[in-house]
């Protein structure tokens, strides 16, 4: 068994660390991988102290998980794991996942919710050796019947919610299974909490020309929505977008960049009607929409804006992306193309649009005819 660090060069110029395995080790879904990726960067070329010492400090981490992984690897084969292992703090292993998520703003807070319904659980104090399979079939009811946190007796959690939550808490399970902190997986056997199908709201091309012709408290956050609705990106990817990540090439417009979700390269097309929402240009390393936050604040002015422009629809700046996806399907774009318009990983993910109001779907429906 050989353990190395090992470096993958990014489109950014950086260099993501890695643990190589040989031979290969076993993932909880059966799968064989030699990558463990440990979420620290190099710089490829430090230009100053700063950046050398990143590199020193990223390298000493990656040192150290390194002969944690050749430590419990050991123990395992030599029949010793739990008298090691059975006594790591789960609570501080789900809490350092729960950290990793802070620069993703949208996620975290689902992340600290999910964390904080676990600790709530568990009284605070959780080892590695209590993940039993009929502790997790506990939690599950727990979580399944929880109170909404600090909003009293009697609020329960929507199914939605909890499964959402209980997913969280397999995530981690399973990222402890596969690092070698347990060695098996309680959750062989315990199945997901299913959810249940929602109404997705969107809007159409006639009230997002209302929310347009209707004036707004905050001309950033009206920009910023008009702009997820016409380009389908999330808030996350646009929020630190600067001048100079719009690029154009003869005619066209486009954005190129790296989704905070999925750590992808995105060359990301988008209209001219696009760009012309955004008002005057700035400097390139301007921010497109400098100083606008995403909190309860600005949530509060979009739906006052909702509601003057006369549309009686939640809608959040999620919904938006939503209407983006809606309209393209509509308009005839194929499922393919959408689900690369709107970077979706899997064409799967993309499917849960297919049931809304489409052209198609309108056709079919004015396809019989009776005179009348």
């Amino acid at each position: 068994m050989g353990i190395h660090v090992r470096t993958k060069q990014l489109v950014n110029g950086k260099l993501s660390l890695y643990l190589d395995y040989y031979p290969p080790i076993r993932l909880a879904n059966g799968k064989l991988t030699r990558r463990e990726f440990l979420g620290r960067y190099n710089y490829e070329k430090p230009k100053n102290d700063d950046e050398k010492m990143i590199n020193t400090t990223n390298n000493l981490f990656a040192d150290g998980v390194r002969l944690k992984r050749e430590l419990h690897l050991l123990n395992n084969k030599d029949g010793i794991f739990n008298s090691i292992n059975n006594k790591v703090d789960f609570i501080l292993f789900f809490k350092a996942h729960v950290d990793e998520w802070y620069e993703i703003k949208g996620n975290y807070g689902n992340w600290l919710t999910a964390y904080n319904y676990f600790v709530s659980f568990t009284n605070g104090s959780c080892k590695m050796g209590d993940l039993t399979e009929q502790f997790c079939v506990d939690y599950k009811k727990f979580i399944s019947t929880a109170d909404i946190l600090k909003k009293g007796k009697g609020r329960k959690l929507s199914q939605n919610s909890a499964s959402s939550y209980f997913n969280k808490f397999r995530e981690v399970v399973n990222i402890a299974y596969d690092k070698g902190q347990i060695s098996e997986n309680p959750l062989k056997h315990v199945k997901v909490i299913p959810t249940k199908e929602t109404m997705r709201e969107f809007l159409t091309q006639e009230e997002l020309q209302l929310l347009y012709n209707t004036e707004c408290e905050s001309s950033q956050l009206k920009k910023a929505a008009l702009f997820i609705g016409l380009t389908g990106l999330r808030w996350c990817d646009i929020e630190n977008r600067v001048w100079g990540d719009i690029q154009k090439t003869g005619s066209d417009y486009f954005i190129h960049f790296i989704q905070n979700k999925t750590e992808k390269s995105m060359l990301h097309p988008i209209s001219e009607k696009a760009v012309l929402i955004l008002g005057e240009i700035g400097e390139a390393h301007q921010k497109i929409f400098n100083g606008l936050k995403y909190s309860t604040g600005n949530n509060d002015i979009l739906k006052r804006w909702i509601l003057k422009a006369g549309i009686k629809k939640k809608i959040t700046l999620h919904n938006f992306r939503h209407s983006y996806a809606t309209l393209l399907l509509n308009s005839g774009v194929d499922i393919l193309t959408v689900s690369k318009m709107l970077g979706h990983a899997n064409l799967s993910t993309t499917t849960i649009y297919t049931k809304v109001l489409t052209k198609a779907k309108v056709e079919a429906a004015n396809s019989i005819n009776l005179e009348l």
